[in-house]
């Protein structure tokens, strides 16, 4: 046990855990009190502000439900992270994403020697084959504001998500998002595109296929 974590808190902590994994979303204050047996709202503020100040959770205070279990507190429990999947993201044109709320994948501790936070995206279309991208692959994505030229991103706009090569030059055109796939043509920025983050990988049969060169080997 985390030196520091008492028994009371650790179930509270599994408990959270199993409700992520169970239900795709963290307990509330009547539900931790029902199944922990804790009568007074106050007791689980402090046992969640004893948790936090661990750092092994760490809460949004206007949510009755926002709950977020960290990196040491997966370690606490002795189990794997559990990373949200977004939604699904096109390898095409730009073209309306989903939001699949309450979904969470179980992912190995290799995951967080790539990042320390990961989301999961699932891809349709064939845009990206070349960098080892293909259709219906689940994506390890790292939120970020910084790229580099050649970073392969998730980009996004008013009409929808995609996923592409990031290119940076000297000469015009100057900045651009590349398929890896000839059949398709450059995406040429605007300001509506924003960047939302990094594709560090392929998460496949509980393993992970980390970018290597620019491609998914």
């Amino acid at each position: 046990m985390q030196r520091g974590v008492t028994k009371r808190q650790k179930e509270l902590l599994g408990f959270i855990y199993d409700s992520y994994k169970n239900n795709g979303f963290p307990p509330n204050f009547d539900e931790i009190g029902e199944k922990l047996n804790i009568a007074s709202n106050q007791a689980i503020l402090d046992h969640l502000a004893s948790l936090e100040r661990k750092g092994l959770i760490a809460r949004e205070e206007k949510s009755a439900r926002g709950i977020k279990i960290k990196p040491l507190g997966y370690k606490t429990l002795g189990v794997n992270s559990l990373a949200s999947i977004l939604g699904t993201s096109y390898a095409g044109g730009f073209a309306a994403s989903y939001e699949l709320s309450g979904q969470w994948q179980e992912i190995s501790k290799d995951v967080k020697r790539l990042a320390e936070e990961v989301y999961i995206i699932k891809i349709s279309g064939d845009s990206m084959i070349n960098a080892g991208i293909f259709n219906g692959d689940q994506l390890l994505v790292k939120l970020q504001k910084e790229f580099i030229s050649g970073d392969i991103v998730l980009a996004q706009t008013p009409e929808g998500t995609t996923v592409k090569r990031f290119i940076s030059q000297d000469s015009p055109p100057y900045l651009y998002l590349k398929p890896e796939n000839p059949k398709y043509n450059i995406i040429y920025f605007t300001d509506e595109i924003e960047m939302k983050g990094k594709i560090i990988g392929k998460y496949e049969a509980g393993s992970i296929r980390p970018l290597v060169q620019g491609k998914i080997l």
